[in-house]
């Protein structure tokens, strides 16, 4: 009997230690990772992607920049060239949809966008997104009643950046912001119906009275009057921002400007889109970070074959040209973005000769780079980005190499 009562116990025991055993295993084999909180919304963004070198680039840098600081601010962000999405059942998945550089042309997709805005969607345009020369409109109700503008009127010239008026600081899409702000570079619209005397529309910002003279060509300068730059529809969650054209020389194709080079004209972005997708409340604008060409071995520039945003992507040496294959943002977060992704070594890998891609941006070591010198070391590998060969020659793939003072090493990076 008393070992019969001694052996229970110890069974007991050892179940006990059994099952801790498991849940340490459990715990063991559980993800080291945490999941992302899912998005409070949802943006598509469409664009064409076609027309003027100012727009192009504008494109490349929108679908780069709001990718890039999308989670901080609560959402998602899908951009497409094809307007056929908007169609009701996508448009369903979506709380605010953007107009990059054009407007939807048939009637399916019209019909589509007028009714996801009449059922409370969210919109956000840029610049040449309501522009209309066409007598009558080809679209009465987006021009007339949305927008509010009629037919252009006229442009500044060339792109100038300038002082904005708050007219209406009690919106939450100003929230936060002094009377006056900063504007990046962009060409300026006029439009043929006087927005004042539309009921319907609030006036958010003007050119302010102490920016005149707008415009660097005589013939085209504006220098008095009165331009609104930004503005809503009381009857939809929507703005229009009357920017999204960046300086080009044109001779060469190269961006001299960029859109979100104002913090002040970033908050006032961040601020719209989270109002028209139904959030409010006044954010901290994200930094500025520069943006522009990264030059390497022989005077040529970083670039991406073929000016593909696919992944793997290869990223090499070319002829600088100012398009947006070379246009890369150098981020806070260590990254290296250009159309809209991030420069990564292949597979993550550590070994001299890796090859240097373009990917989705995920955060890794793979995408981290920092300065030291004039070289760009690798925070996954240790290695620095290397041009193969060394070589000059247009094509010629980057990789990681043990750091050394080759010039094949040098970079200089937009600041």
């Amino acid at each position: 009997m008393t070992g019969s009562r001694t052996s229970v116990p110890r069974t007991r025991a050892l179940i006990r230690l059994l099952a801790l055993f498991a849940v340490l295993l459990g715990l063991q084999a559980a993800p080291a990772h945490h999941a992302q909180a899912a998005p409070a919304f949802k943006v598509l963004a469409l664009y064409d992607g076609t027309y003027d070198a100012a727009h192009i680039s504008f494109v490349h840098e929108a679908n780069a920049w709001f990718p890039q600081h999308a989670a901080e601010y609560g959402f998602s962000y899908t951009s497409s060239n094809d307007w056929n999405q908007l169609n009701a059942a996508n448009l369903a998945n979506y709380q605010a949809v953007m107009f990059l550089d054009n407007y939807p042309h048939t009637a399916a997709q019209q019909s589509a966008f007028q009714t996801y805005m009449n059922n409370g969607g969210g919109w956000i345009g840029f610049h040449v997104a309501a522009y209309n020369d066409a007598v009558p409109s080809d679209w009465s109700w987006y021009h007339n009643t949305f927008l509010g503008t009629g037919t252009f009127k006229s442009n500044s010239w060339g792109p100038t950046a300038e002082t904005l008026k708050i007219e209406d600081a009690s919106h939450p899409a100003t929230a936060g912001l002094p009377s006056t702000i900063a504007s990046s570079v962009s060409e300026w619209y006029s439009w043929q119906n006087d927005l004042r005397q539309n009921p319907d529309i609030d006036i958010l910002a003007s050119m302010d009275q102490s920016t005149f003279p707008i415009g660097t060509d005589p013939n085209q300068t504006w220098y008095s009057g009165y331009y609104p730059i930004v503005w809503t529809n009381r009857n939809y969650h929507m703005v229009y921002n009357n920017f999204g054209h960046n300086a080009m020389d044109y001779a060469t194709n190269t961006t001299l400007s960029s859109t979100f080079a104002s913090a002040q004209q970033n908050q006032l972005l961040i601020q719209e889109i989270r109002w028209a997708a139904g959030q409010s409340g006044a954010v901290t604008p994200p930094p500025t970070e520069p943006t522009g060409a990264i030059h390497g071995y022989g005077g040529k520039c970083v670039d991406i074959a073929g000016a593909s945003s696919t992944n793997g992507a290869a990223v090499q040496l070319y002829d600088c040209n100012g398009t947006g294959a070379q246009n890369w943002t150098v981020s806070s977060d260590g990254s290296l973005r250009a159309l809209g992704k991030c420069m990564d070594v292949a597979a993550a890998g550590t070994a001299n000769g890796t090859k240097v891609q373009l990917y989705d941006c995920n955060g890794s070591g793979a995408q981290k780079w920092t300065r030291s010198g004039s070289t760009l070391v690798n925070a996954g590998s240790g290695k620095c980005l290397d041009a193969t060969g060394p070589s000059s020659a247009n094509g010629t793939r980057l990789q990681i190499w043990t750091c050394g003072t080759g010039a094949n090493q040098q970079w200089t990076l937009p600041s």
